[in-house]
């Protein structure tokens, strides 16, 4: 039986990687454009970090665009005044909003459920309103501009991700592999089964004398690292960052996507945020009022299916040996 369940996760790993890396050879013939899959990567990368505390610790965070913002800002500003190297950007606007959540993540980690999710709503609006505020270096309300991704140079050649829509969704994707790659890592390791523990069954794990604010506080701080990542990403994506990005409209999106794809599996995100951008991209070519249709289909999915594409796949293929038992946490982050 475990041989047949890690045989179905590597098939479902390589197919995942296999669509990631034909992507530029695929899109194009169903009418779609490199933008539109180098901005899947980025959210979803951006939803996997999230999920990372959410899906795989219990606890929900409504604050993480502000995260996600801090990144694009951090990027477009070094890139702007700083250094013309675009991953010493992307790693200088990473910091920013990792730091900031470590830092904010002490202060608040005592909190619990609603109490924890409003918290950081309200630690996010702080920092949209000081984006909003700060036109002097922000731009204020009309966005950070003036920067722009710039092209790699290696020894012998250079990688013009700055106008090559194909190479930079590569760029992409490698950063993608290594962000998700490293949270991979900490899920299969004794730290990512504490978390689980933790999600399953908080009481019980505090019996057993795990710290559990300080294994909450890792998780957050991680996942706001990750999502400042991402936040990067859409930066150098769109050369452009504005404070829309820290909003907690960014955060409710990202959750969306989340529970969309499914939160108990490693992929799920990925795949929610594949839906919600293709049907963004394509309902608001079709209406302005994409929002109200986008909101409906996110309402017809949680009533149908309340675990996400993924979760109830999952659902389905374990229910028939235990049906009444609840839907497990995956037993690796590799799980789709």
């Amino acid at each position: 039986m475990r041989i047949a369940g890690d045989r179905r996760r590597w098939i479902v790993l390589a197919a995942v990687w296999l669509l990631l890396l034909t992507t530029p050879f695929w899109l194009l013939h169903v009418g779609g454009y490199m933008a539109l899959g180098t901005r899947v990567a980025v959210l979803a990368l951006a939803a996997m970090s999230l999920n990372f505390l959410l899906g795989f610790t219990g606890v929900l965070s409504f604050g993480h665009g502000a995260y996600f913002g801090l990144g694009a800002y951090g990027t477009g500003l070094a890139l702007k005044f700083l250094t013309h190297s675009t991953p010493l950007a992307l790693v200088l606007g990473t910091l920013l909003g990792g730091v900031a959540g470590a830092l904010l993540g002490a202060l608040i980690v005592r909190r619990r459920g609603v109490y924890f999710a409003m918290v950081t709503i309200a630690f996010g609006q702080v920092f949209y309103f000081t984006a909003f505020r700060w036109s002097s270096l922000t731009g204020g309300d009309d966005g950070l501009n003036g920067f722009a991704r710039q092209p790699l140079h290696f020894p012998g050649w250079t990688a013009d991700i700055a106008s090559d829509a194909t190479l930079f969704y590569y760029f992409v994707l490698l950063v993608f592999a290594i962000g998700t790659g490293a949270m991979g890592l900490l899920l299969r390791s004794p730290f990512g089964r504490t978390l689980l523990a933790i999600r399953e069954n908080e009481r019980r794990a505090r019996f057993l004398g795990i710290p559990i604010e300080q294994h909450i506080w890792l998780a957050f701080s991680i996942s706001t690292l990750f999502t400042a990542l991402a936040g990067g990403l859409y930066a150098l994506l769109n050369n452009f960052a504005d404070p829309t990005l820290l909003n907690y409209n960014q955060s409710g999106e990202i959750v969306i996507m989340i529970v969309l794809g499914g939160m108990r599996s490693f992929w799920g995100p990925l795949v929610g945020a594949a839906v919600f951008v293709v049907l963004q991209d394509y309902l608001s070519s079709l209406t302005q009022n994409w929002m109200s249709f986008l909101g409906a289909i996110f309402v017809l999915a949680v009533l149908f299916f309340p675990r996400g594409v993924l979760g109830m796949r999952l659902a389905g293929t374990s229910g028939a040996a235990k049906p009444a038992a609840p839907a497990p946490g995956p037993a690796s982050p590799s799980s789709s």
